[in-house]
């Protein structure tokens, strides 16, 4: 890759720590600039983003993308920009809040890319427009989003293609990332690691639902993979599905963290019904006392319903998957061991 200098709006969530430490070990990017509403991560796994802040390589930039980006913040020229920035948790938002930050966000970065007349961009959406379905789907599936932030990401990505399709030496990448998972995460399947090294887990008759995951390096060589893939066939537009390959089962992701954790009893299961009986006064009564908690219908319907989507293009394209399920949940554990502990 020949370009010199980029900016990773959202560089300092989950998926921007692991991108740019990945990018600063095998990519010749001369400066990375983090553009975020919060300060670069500290944890121990990020301490080579830690060490290139230090020398300069790696440079952090306090923007809020939802506002129009001031001239002079950001470099004036700049060869890639990439897109993470986004709301995504479901429940957590009103749905107005996915439109505003998930779209304004989308209008403001690339009107930035086109000031900075960058040739390349990254888009990071998600799976969430292909709505839930035990169907299989794939890049040639018509999107049908059935959630605010399945929406929000779908108009959002053609807020990037009409970007690239405005200046024909342009270049698009834009990635459907199955749930996003490692150190850092802090979501879903933080909270189903957590809720098994606690004992406290149990299938609630979705062992067989498919829920299309990445893990957070994964979707890292995958991104250099896809931008590298782009240049060499000289393709303008990619759009790619990043998931496993095929997408897991549920009960696929909770064997692989009972091994890492060399745990050999099996989970319980409850009926559907008596989960969803109970999530109803659960929530109401937490909100009517301002407790957060995990027993909410929205998340609890989520457990079984699946997003089987696989990552067709992505596969036809040559590329070698370097993560198994075990593999992926063991280096997590390396990377942050706190988040397996009891």
């Amino acid at each position: 890759m020949s370009q010199k200098t980029c900016v990773i709006f959202g560089g300092t969530g989950c998926i921007g720590t692991h991108a740019t430490q990945h990018f600063l070990e095998h990519t010749n990017f001369e400066r990375i600039y983090l553009a975020d509403l919060r300060p670069p991560c500290a944890a121990g796994y990020a301490s080579r983003l830690q060490q290139a802040m230090q020398a300069g390589r790696v440079v952090y930039v306090p923007l809020d993308a939802r506002q129009p980006i001031r001239s002079g913040i950001l470099p004036e020229r700049c060869d890639t920009v990439f897109n993470f920035a986004a709301i995504h948790r479901e429940p957590g938002h009103a749905p107005r809040e996915y439109y505003e930050t998930n779209l304004l966000g989308a209008e403001n970065i690339c009107a930035y890319a086109s000031a900075a007349t960058a040739s390349q961009m990254l888009f990071t959406s998600s799976i969430a427009p292909y709505g839930s379905s035990e169907e299989t789907k794939n890049e040639e599936t018509l999107p049908v989003p059935d959630t605010p932030y399945g929406g929000s990401k779908l108009v959002a990505e053609k807020i990037h293609l009409a970007w690239q399709q405005a200046d024909t030496s342009r270049r698009l990448v834009i990635l459907r990332p199955g749930v996003v998972f490692g150190p850092g995460e802090q979501a879903n399947v933080t909270r189903l690691v957590r809720s098994l090294a606690r004992g406290y887990f149990v299938y609630v008759g979705n062992k067989a639902t498919r829920k299309a995951g990445v893990y957070v390096k994964e979707l890292c060589r995958a991104m250099q993979f896809a931008l590298e893939w782009q240049h060499a066939n000289s393709q303008p537009l990619l759009l790619w599905n990043v998931s496993a390959d095929p997408p897991p089962t549920v009960e696929a992701f909770v064997q692989a963290i009972g091994i890492v954790m060399g745990r050999k009893r099996q989970p319980r299961s409850i009926p559907r019904s008596v989960l969803m009986g109970c999530s109803y006064p659960v929530d109401a009564i937490a909100r009517l006392l301002g407790i957060s908690q995990p027993i909410n219908p929205v998340r609890m319907r989520k457990l079984f319903r699946s997003t089987n989507v696989e990552p067709k293009r992505l596969r036809e394209a040559g590329y070698q998957w370097q993560y198994t399920l075990e593999q992926a949940f063991a280096d997590w554990q390396q990377e942050a061991p706190e988040d397996f502990l009891p």
